[in-house]
C-alpha cells in the first residue's frame, strides 16, 4: 500500500466512525514515515500456516487483530516466542476459543518476526484541543501508567528539542547502560521521535483524522529502534 493510500485509509477508518486502526494499518502507517516495524503477515483463519510463516523468521508473534480489542495483552491475545507453524496454529486455537466466551470474534491474525531484546520504550502524542500536535517519549512497556516517567513538547519538534526530551526522563540512565545493561543509541530513539513529531511527521500530517498515538514498547537495541505495537485512535466526530 502506498503512502498516500495508507492516508487515505486513516481518513476512511474515521469517517466510518471507527475508534483506532487496527494494528497492520497502523504499523503499516508507520512505516511509511520511516518507522521501523517488524516483518508481518495477516492472515485470515483456513490459509496455509506453512506457507505463511516461510518468509518470516522465527521466533514469531502472533496478535489477534480485532475491531473489538484495542490493548490485545489484557485478554491474553497475544503470544510471543512461538518457534513454527504448528505452535502458531495451537496458540491460535487457544486464543480463539478464550476470546469466543467472551463474546469477542478473531477478525484476522497478525504474525511478526519478534523483535530482538532491548529497552522498552514509549513514543506517542495527542492533538491538544488547545496547543495541537503534541509529542511524547518516556519509558515503557507495561509499566508506562504507572511509572509516567515521560516528556511531552508542542510540535513540530526537531532534533534539540528531541534530545533535551529523553535527557528529562527519571530514568535516563538507563540509556547508558544502567545496572548491567548495554547501552542504547538516543539518536535512535531521537530519529522516531522526528519522524512522529517533527515537521511533516505523522502527528503534524495526520492531525485532522486522529487524536493520540502510541507506540509502546518501541523497543531500543543498539543501534536500532522497533515499533513492536502501535495504537491510532481516531479523532471522534460529531
Amino acid at each position: 500500500m502506498s503512502d498516500a493510500s495508507l492516508r487515505v485509509a486513516l481518513k476512511f477508518a474515521n469517517s466510518k466512525g471507527l475508534e483506532a486502526l487496527d494494528e497492520p494499518t497502523g504499523k503499516a502507517l508507520l512505516a511509511s514515515f520511516g518507522i521501523r516495524v517488524p516483518a508481518f503477515r495477516v492472515i485470515q483463519d483456513g490459509e496455509d500456516m506453512a506457507s505463511i510463516v516461510r518468509d518470516l523468521r522465527s521466533p514469531y508473534v502472533l496478535k489477534v487483530v480485532s475491531s473489538q480489542i484495542v490493548h490485545k495483552s489484557d485478554f491474553g491475545a497475544v503470544k510471543v516466542g512461538l518457534k513454527d507453524a504448528s505452535q502458531i496454529a495451537e496458540c491460535m486455537e487457544a486464543i480463539r476459543a478464550s476470546l469466543g466466551s467472551k463474546g469477542i470474534r478473531a477478525d484476522r491474525w497478525l504474525i511478526e518476526e519478534m523483535a530482538p531484546a532491548g529497552l522498552e520504550c514509549v513514543v506517542g502524542g495527542v492533538i491538544d484541543p488547545e496547543f495541537g500536535p503534541m509529542v511524547m517519549a518516556g519509558i515503557g512497556g507495561i509499566f508506562v501508567e504507572v511509572m509516567g516517567d515521560v516528556a511531552f513538547r508542542i510540535c513540530p519538534i526537531d532534533r534539540v528539542d528531541a534530545l533535551e526530551m529523553l535527557t528529562e526522563l527519571r530514568a535516563s540512565s538507563l540509556f547508558r547502560g544502567a545496572r548491567g545493561r548495554d547501552p542504547v543509541s538516543v539518536e535512535c530513539i531521537a530519529d522516531v521521535l522526528l519522524k512522529i513529531g517533527g515537521d511533516g511527521g505523522v502527528l503534524m500530517t495526520c492531525m485532522d483524522d486522529m487524536d493520540e498515538l502510541d507506540v509502546n514498547p518501541l523497543i531500543v537495541a543498539g543501534n536500532s529502534a522497533i515499533a513492536v505495537d502501535a495504537r491510532f485512535i481516531l479523532r471522534k466526530r460529531a
